[in-house]
């Protein structure tokens, strides 16, 4: 699942918290537009929603674009040209790791155009943890966490989500997710490390589990050994934790193996 339409996804299902903590406007009943911008090179905008008279238009950057104030610019005259009535109101929310450089206003000629950039790294995460909702919980992750300790902070979102999100298949959906937006802020080892903390946690709840089982049975099947399933089956868990980036320390620790027990398991999978 890629960043951009994990965060896409996970915008337009908190939308309305969006609208109403970071860009301040309440609304309780709107639609979401699906319009294609024919004269645009990207040709549907991220979010559009239509609430009465106004008109949200929200783009979602991981980098630098400087040509964004340009593309945001066509895209007010689409929407304006279609909406003559309506109030436009553009944001563009950046989830990037290295400083935001992209301009968000343009003054050329008698023209003056405007919009408003959010930078989720100053925002301070409290705003979303307090939210207690599984799409905010996984939003806080991209934000500020000011003087929270960090390790503290991921353990405090991980326990929210075990709480609030009872369907296995829908907290899978969403550790998928935090893992992901994680490593926009350099922060999916201290997830893992979180994640390997929690006795409580289910290791077949999360995605790399699944993922490590289908990786454990496919090796031992192709290599023809006797036994093959079921040793895919033993060792595909710990095949998928090395995969995903725990430490072969901990995974011994945590299965109850010599640091060179696991090592041969990873080395018989060959996994690099």
């Amino acid at each position: 699942m890629k960043k951009d339409i994990i965060l896409k996804d996970i915008t337009k299902e908190a939308v309305k918290d969006i609208l109403k903590y970071l860009i301040k406007i309440e609304i309780d009943d709107f639609e979401f537009l699906d319009i294609e911008f024919e004269k645009i090179e990207v040709k549907k905008a991220d979010i559009l929603v239509k609430a009465k008279n106004k008109i949200i238009h929200i783009e979602l950057q991981s980098s630098n674009d400087y040509s964004m104030v340009y593309r945001m610019a066509r895209y007010y005259i689409e929407i304006a040209s279609r909406y003559k009535k309506s109030e436009i109101y553009q944001y563009v929310i950046y989830i990037g790791k290295k400083k935001n450089y992209m301009k968000n206003e343009l003054i050329k000629d008698n023209m003056k155009f405007k919009f408003d950039i959010i930078d989720m790294k100053k925002i301070p995460c409290e705003k979303f943890l307090k939210l207690e909702t599984p799409e905010a919980l996984v939003l806080s992750i991209l934000c500020d966490f000011e003087d929270r300790d960090v390790a503290k902070t991921i353990k405090e979102i991980l326990e929210k989500l075990i709480k609030v999100v009872k369907n296995e298949n829908e907290f899978r959906k969403y550790i998928l997710m935090l893992e992901e937006l994680s490593t926009s802020r350099d922060l999916k080892t201290k997830i893992k490390e979180a994640e390997m903390g929690l006795q409580h946690l289910r290791w077949e709840d999360l995605p790399s589990w699944e993922i490590g089982m289908e990786y454990g049975m496919k090796a031992g099947i192709e290599k023809g050994m006797e036994k093959g399933i079921k040793k895919g089956l033993e060792n595909g868990k710990i095949v998928a934790l090395y995969e995903v980036g725990f430490g072969i320390e901990d995974i011994a620790k945590r299965y109850n193996k010599s640091i060179d027990e696991v090592k041969k398991v990873i080395a018989t999978f060959e996994v690099k």
